[in-house]
């Protein structure tokens, strides 16, 4: 080991101990790392969480035509023969006016192929505990739970659905009466926009309602174990005709998860200044430590200790700062990951705000994801700015003189 390295942690940890204005220094860039490593975790879960959702409700490919599918049976054929999609199922969706009890809402009508859409979707394990998934039929609809508790429904109730043909067929004097529904099911997701705003019916309903005939919206798709998404598209690309065109769910989610990603990127760095702020105290030990140790900064000159050796010790030690504060930050940071719900939980508990929670923010349990390149840009970011800020403490050491230093002592 180099003397200067070995002089750097004999000056940071002597004879064992941790000494003060170390410690104050480690612990700054241990919270900036710990809040650091929190936020993007959740954040992360977050965004995972949306990407299951959407997953499970749509499918991971959505296959949409420039107007409309035209022959849903061919179409799906030669979906199906595509090397990678293990399921495909045709939908129609659009906007309509529900009413009930004079109530109105403006939700968006999904129409399902029933023989089909289980292989796709995994939409019955979220219409629970009120009703079921077999129910639903040409003259029935689920919606989702918040519509649902905006027009004052339950199970059994009848509403009446009106199309956008209604506003075409009055500017021909013709009458284009609302068509009535039962509800037969509540769909809870736990995705705001899905649990607001959709209602999902049998795709034969959805057809009349728009006046589609037996075409389509489009065919959402459920790829193999496995297979590569954006090679699965390419593939349906080159097979489908040119008015048909394969989109992954990132794609079609595109605004959406933009906005998610800023969120997360701004929340970054923001945050980022916590750990800057400990690089400054980081300076400031150093700082110090150079104006106490004037005099062995000036016997290390005298013993021939080159200027660029006396800066290197320094900077060392901010480099042996950022990598302990690191460490620790990250065992903070996933420790309290490892209890966030029992956290979350106390404080509304203490609070007594537990359905807060779930009325506005669509969850209960936090969701927790750490990707890897949130964890080593953390960890690089951490580093690198500590290290950063033995530059001026190294520079203050390089410059002084060895005759001037110890004629000051």
């Amino acid at each position: 080991m180099p003397w200067y390295l070995y002089l750097a942690l004999k000056q940071l940890f002597p004879t064992g101990r941790f000494p003060f204005f170390t410690a104050i220094s480690v612990m700054g860039v241990a919270l900036g790392v710990m809040v650091l490593t929190i936020v993007t975790s959740v954040m992360g879960g977050f965004g995972y969480e949306i990407r299951r959702m959407i997953v499970e409700t749509e499918g991971e490919v959505t296959v949409r035509p420039v107007s409309l599918v035209e022959d849903v049976p061919a179409t799906l054929a030669k979906i199906r023969a595509v090397p990678g999609v293990v399921a495909a199922s045709p939908y129609a969706k659009g906007p309509v006016m529900v009413m009930s009890q004079g109530i109105p809402a403006f939700p968006v009508f999904r129409g399902l192929d029933l023989d089909s859409v289980n292989a796709v979707t995994n939409l019955a394990r979220f219409v629970s505990p009120v009703g079921a998934m077999d129910d639903l039929d040409d003259d029935s609809i689920i919606l989702s739970s918040q519509l649902a508790q905006t027009l004052g429904v339950r199970l059994g109730d009848a509403v009446e659905i009106y199309s956008p043909l209604l506003i075409e067929k009055l500017k021909s004097d013709e009458i284009f009466l609302p068509r009535p529904f039962r509800v037969v099911g509540q769909l809870y997701v736990g995705h705001q926009q899905l649990d607001s705003s959709m209602v999902y019916g049998t795709l034969r309903a959805a057809q009349e309602i728009y006046g589609l005939g037996h075409r389509a919206h489009g065919v959402n798709l459920r790829l193999a174990r496995g297979a590569s998404e954006s090679t699965v598209v390419a593939r349906l690309n080159a097979a489908l005709p040119g008015d048909l065109h394969a989109y992954l769910w990132m794609e079609s989610w595109a605004d959406f998860l933009w906005v998610l990603n800023l969120e997360k990127s701004i929340n970054f760095f923001l945050l980022l200044f916590i750990v800057i702020i400990a690089a400054f105290s980081v300076m400031s030990s150093l700082l110090i430590s150079v104006v106490r140790k004037t005099r062995e900064i000036g016997l290390l000159g005298a013993l021939g200790a080159s200027p660029r050796q006396v800066a290197l010790c320094f900077c060392a030690q901010a480099f042996v700062i950022g990598v302990t504060g690191t460490g620790i930050g990250l065992a903070l940071g996933f420790g309290v990951l490892a209890i966030r719900n029992e956290i979350v939980h106390g404080l509304t508990n203490l609070l007594q705000r537990q359905g807060t929670l779930q009325q506005f923010y669509q969850f209960t349990d936090l969701p927790s994801h750490t990707l890897p390149s949130d964890l080593v840009v953390t960890v690089v970011a951490a580093i690198v700015i500590s290290t950063l800020a033995g530059l001026l403490p190294a520079w203050r050491a390089a410059k002084l003189k060895p005759v001037e230093a110890l004629r000051g002592e």
